[in-house]
């Protein structure tokens, strides 16, 4: 497993790719600095494994030491600098799934919808992106086949150096991904750009980088390892599947482009290469969660080897408080952050989780009202993610502060409901049949039987918008999601504390992208403003 290696990178890291980026950011922009030993980490290729470990960790942990210390960014507070933490934020913390007690800086107005270009964690998701692309260019500028060659690395580390490669390409197109998707028209710079202190990355638009996005995915699938063969928790044919389906399913927001065909032949080639659905729900979530034979790309979490207070320590701290108790989570304590708003506790017709078992609300002293965005029990938990395994044993760390559970990016289950979706917009390669057959798959696991199985006539996209927070729910799609369907800003789906008002209430269009941060636009001549800000 990646995980294995993730600390290894740290003694690579005194001569490789960890020291040769400073630890902020201005774009892309980062000089490597070299030292006269740094060659050597290229020419031993016993070193590659360790130093694409590194890429792997940018998503997973937040510095060159855990849980904290030697930060890759500075600025902010490093367990708040996290990838996953700070993505997850961003994409869930502006809808009706999930709001924060947390009076932190600028962090109440995720929920609100009231940020400005000064949001110093909007900043901090922006830094993480493009330190990740930051590093995963370098890998790949080392990479290169004359640059194989002059290291002397030939036979099956010649081979295996090319996987290699393909994995940090896919871990770029996936930073590149989510920052088009939050930012849009954002700094670009592949391995091709002569890094210096007087770089400025130009400013790419969005549809030129859905393009750069689709065609980078499509050019390494030939030189990644087959679906389901690869080490759990590295890329694989599957994962840039994915990647390309969820690129396509929104391709009319990001390029102005109807995609839906695409999409469907991209969940065909998924669902078709062998994955299957966990027999329960609750697994995916647990801290065996890597035996799942539905993940299809995870970020990995080990209580030992990868400490921080970003990842799922964040995911399974910050939802337990008040009456809840810890220790059925695998913690030793709870943060009282997280929870969720009566407008998504509504998408179950049974909220009690008697019927539907997605329903993971915790209410006991919880009410469904939030009077009072800083209360804790003011709106109903969600018992989701647990440092405990299927048989209820705690995760490695015995003292219950890091979690085994990994963060599941992709899964079968979305690639159902996407192709689903992609079947009501009129995508062809599909069947309305199998659609239905593919979303009562997903209701069967989650009543146990038949009873919640739906009809044809009401397989509509209302209906998959609701299944999708249904199934898909804190797991990171749902501000996209909202934004597709039209329903982020808009007055007719509301949620308390939408725009800041208890009831609810309709926002601004511009809000479906964030701002380039002011320090960021201060740092880089040619990037402009979006719209609205």
């Amino acid at each position: 497993m990646i995980k294995q290696y993730i600390n290894k990178w740290l003694v690579i890291g005194g001569v490789g790719i960890a020291t040769m980026l400073s630890s902020c950011t201005k774009d892309l922009d980062r000089v490597p600095f070299y030292d006269q030993t740094s060659a050597s980490v290229y020419n031993d290729f016993g070193n590659y494994k360790a130093i694409l470990a590194k890429l792997y960790a940018g998503y997973a942990i937040s510095g060159q030491q855990g849980p904290a210390g030697k930060p890759d960014l500075t600025g902010i507070d490093e367990g708040f600098s996290n990838y996953i933490r700070q993505y997850w934020q961003a994409q869930e913390l502006p809808t009706d799934e999930a709001v924060i007690a947390w009076n932190d800086g600028t962090l109440p107005d995720y929920h609100r919808m009231t940020w400005t270009s000064a949001n110093e964690f909007i900043k901090a998701t922006y830094d993480r992106i493009f330190y990740e692309i930051a590093v995963c260019n370098e890998f790949i500028r080392e990479t290169t086949d004359d640059k194989l060659g002059s290291h002397g690395i030939s036979g099956t580390d010649l081979e295996e150096a090319k996987h290699f490669r393909a994995e940090a390409r896919f871990l770029r197109a996936l930073a590149y991904w989510h920052a088009l998707d939050l930012f849009g028209n954002v700094p670009f710079s592949t391995e091709n750009d002569q890094v210096s202190a007087s770089f400025f990355p130009p400013q790419t638009s969005r549809a030129n980088l859905f393009s750069y996005i689709e065609s980078e995915l499509l050019a390494i699938e030939p030189d990644l390892v087959e679906a389901r063969q690869n080490e759990y928790g590295r890329a694989d044919k599957a994962a840039a599947w994915m990647l390309l389906a969820k690129l396509y399913l929104n391709a009319e927001v990001y390029a102005q482009q109807q995609k839906y065909t695409e999409t469907i032949t991209y969940c065909n080639k998924i669902i078709g290469a062998g994955y299957t659905l966990s027999d329960q729900y609750r697994k995916l979530f647990l801290a065996d969660n890597n035996t799942s034979p539905e993940m299809i790309f995870t970020i990995t979490y080990d209580g030992i080897r990868t400490k921080t207070y970003g990842g799922m320590t964040y995911l399974v701290h910050a939802p337990v408080g008040g009456s809840m108790n810890a220790a059925t989570f695998g913690i030793n304590g709870g943060w009282a952050g997280l929870r969720t708003t009566k407008t998504f506790v509504n998408l179950f017709a049974d909220p009690s989780g008697n019927t539907d078992k997605r329903a993971m609300f915790y209410s006991p002293g919880q009410s469904l009202e939030i009077n009072d965005v800083f209360t804790f029990t003011d709106g109903y938990a969600i018992a989701k993610f647990r440092n405990v395994t299927v048989t209820g044993a705690q995760g490695s760390d015995k003292t219950g502060d890091f979690p085994d559970t990994d963060y599941p990016m992709f899964r079968l289950a979305d690639a159902y409901l996407m192709y689903a979706e992609a079947v009501l917009r009129g995508g062809t390669g599909g069947s309305a049949a199998t659609a239905l057959q593919y979303v009562n798959q997903l209701r069967q696991r989650a009543y146990g039987n038949a009873s919640g199985n739906i009809t044809s006539g009401q397989l509509t996209l209302d209906f998959i918008l609701a299944e999708r927070g249904r199934e898909l729910h804190w797991e990171g799609h749902r501000r996209t999601d909202l934004i597709r369907f039209g329903k982020f800003t808009s007055a007719t789906y509301l949620w308390p504390w939408k725009g800041n008002v208890k009831e609810g209430r309709g926002v601004e269009d511009f809000r479906t992208l964030y701002p380039i941060p002011a320090a960021d636009r201060t740092a880089n001549p040619n990037l402009n403003q979006n719209t609205g800000y």
